[in-house]
């Protein structure tokens, strides 16, 4: 198989949807191995049944896995070098809401589980992936987000964790260079997955598409071929940047994302949706598992 990931192994955390399925997708497209990671089995099972009709069986495979325990992802790390006898691309994508509400009321408890997940998954997935890697070097991708760069733009423990990322994938950058090892971030802006559109599917395409600049939404596949480019040899002298991929909303400033502009709306009544917690005055407060399933 060709292509510009012909005879590389990649490792998607987060593989089962939205991003994560749209990258291990279009990286099988251009001739890679891809290990899709995600504690959702049943999604994983939907994405290895598209990956069948791009790649042989044997080119994707699925391992569970909780990004925030270090024996799965040291397991992960591990099954891909051992299936597949190297690892090229280990793109840190796992994600979810975490914790919502504000400052003064969110638990400790949800802010730490919103950590483990979004900032420990990306450092232990760097740690357990850069040993393998540093044989023949390779590229690390982390998903950050805008909400990093632009106050409003996610929950306050959500914003910063994508900010925690970005300082890591530099530090990392700075440590792993020798090896040749890229380390990159990329800042997704409002993007289409199931985790921003649940119970409003059909609705939020309009008012994305009218809220930035570029006059169309945001689709996990316009990430997967940011993704892409960074997992390819195209990119080899690009390392330790955050590359915002949002069709133009962070250039409109904070603004956008207010409560009272269609996109902070929005926004806001995503994440209420996914909210196993009481509502206040303020909207909800409690911890939003996104789709991790069981």
């Amino acid at each position: 198989m060709t292509g510009r990931l012909a005879g590389k192994v990649a490792v998607i955390t987060g593989g089962a949807s939205g991003i994560g399925r749209a990258s291990a997708l279009r990286f099988l497209e251009q001739g890679a191995r891809v290990v899709i990671a995600d504690l959702n089995a049943e999604r994983a099972r939907g994405t290895l049944e598209r990956a069948a009709s791009i790649a042989p069986d044997e080119h994707a495979c699925f391992v569970r896995c909780d990004v925030s325990q270090e024996a799965d992802l040291a397991r992960l790390v591990q099954h891909a070098a051992d299936t597949f006898g190297r690892i090229d691309c280990m793109f840190n994508n796992a994600g979810l809401p975490g914790a919502v509400g504000p400052l003064t009321e969110v638990s400790v408890d949800d802010w730490d589980r919103t950590f483990a997940v979004m900032v420990r998954g990306v450092f232990l997935g760097i740690k357990h992936a850069a040993p393998i890697m540093s044989a023949h070097g390779g590229s690390i991708i982390n998903t950050a987000s805008i909400a990093a760069l632009n106050a409003g733009a996610g929950p306050a423990a959500y914003s910063s964790c994508k900010a925690a990322v970005i300082g890591l994938t530099r530090s990392a950058a700075l440590e792993l260079a020798p090896q040749r090892i890229r380390v990159n971030a990329l800042c997704p802006g409002l993007i289409l997955t199931p985790l921003l559109e649940r119970g409003r599917e059909g609705e939020l395409p309009e008012v994305l598409s009218k809220a930035q600049p570029w006059p169309e939404p945001g689709l996990p596949e316009h990430i997967a071929d940011a993704a892409l480019f960074l997992a390819s040899d195209e990119s080899r002298f690009v390392t330790g940047e955050a590359l915002v991929v949002d069709g133009g909303i962070s250039a409109r400033g904070p603004g956008v994302f207010a409560r009272d502009n269609p996109v902070g709306k929005a926004i806001a009544q995503s994440i209420s949706r996914g909210l196993d917690a009481q509502r206040d005055a303020d909207g909800r407060i409690g911890f939003d598992p996104g789709t991790t399933g069981g």
